[in-house]
C-alpha cells in the first residue's frame, strides 16, 4: 500500500512481507457491551497497547469513531448488542478493526453538510488512515483502519529507488 501525503510524494507504508516475522505480530481482541460508555473503556484498552506508538492519537480518534458507527448505525447498539475490537501490530504498522452485529446500511466515507450534526466519522477515518475497508453483511460487519510510517523497503539490503 503506499500513501500520498497533502503536496508529497508517494510513499511506501506496509513493509514487504519478508520483513515481517510471524512472531513480530502482536493482536489483541476484546469483546464489550454496546453501551456508548465502552468508547473509554475501549480507548484505554488501545492506548496500553500502543504506548509509544507516534500515531496513537490518530488510532485512537478512529475507534472512537469505529465504535460510534458500530453503536449507532448497528444492532450493536440495540439492547443485548455487543462489539468486538481487534488491535495489531507490527514493525511501523497497526490496524484496528470493529466487527460488530450488522446494520441496514453500508459504510461510507462521505462528505457531509457543513451544518450537518453527523456523517464525518469515516470520513475522518479516512484521512487519517494509511487505509482503511469493511466486509461483512447485515448479521456482522468489520470495520478496520491501518495506521503506519512511511517504512523504506530494502532490496538485497540496499533501500530501494522510488
Amino acid at each position: 500500500m503506499t500513501t500520498r501525503p497533502p503536496g508529497g510524494e508517494e510513499t511506501d507504508v506496509i513493509p514487504d512481507a519478508a520483513h515481517v516475522r510471524p512472531g513480530d505480530v502482536q493482536r489483541w481482541r476484546r469483546s464489550f457491551p454496546g453501551e456508548p460508555v465502552q468508547a473509554r473503556t475501549v480507548r484505554r484498552f488501545a492506548a496500553m497497547l500502543l504506548d509509544g506508538f507516534p500515531l496513537l492519537d490518530d488510532v485512537l480518534l478512529a475507534v472512537d469513531e469505529l465504535i460510534a458507527n458500530a453503536l449507532r448505525h448497528t444492532k450493536s447498539g440495540q439492547p443485548g448488542g455487543v462489539f468486538a475490537v481487534e488491535v495489531v501490530r507490527w514493525d511501523s504498522m497497526v490496524t484496528v478493526a470493529v466487527t460488530d452485529e450488522g446494520g441496514p446500511c453500508e459504510p461510507v466515507a462521505s462528505e457531509a453538510a457543513g451544518d450537518a450534526e453527523c456523517g464525518r466519522g469515516l470520513r475522518t477515518v479516512s484521512l487519517m488512515a494509511a487505509g482503511w475497508g469493511w466486509f461483512g453483511n447485515d448479521r456482522s460487519r468489520t470495520v478496520t483502519a491501518v495506521f503506519g510510517l512511511p517504512v523504506t523497503r530494502l532490496v538485497a539490503g540496499v533501500p530501494a529507488s522510488s
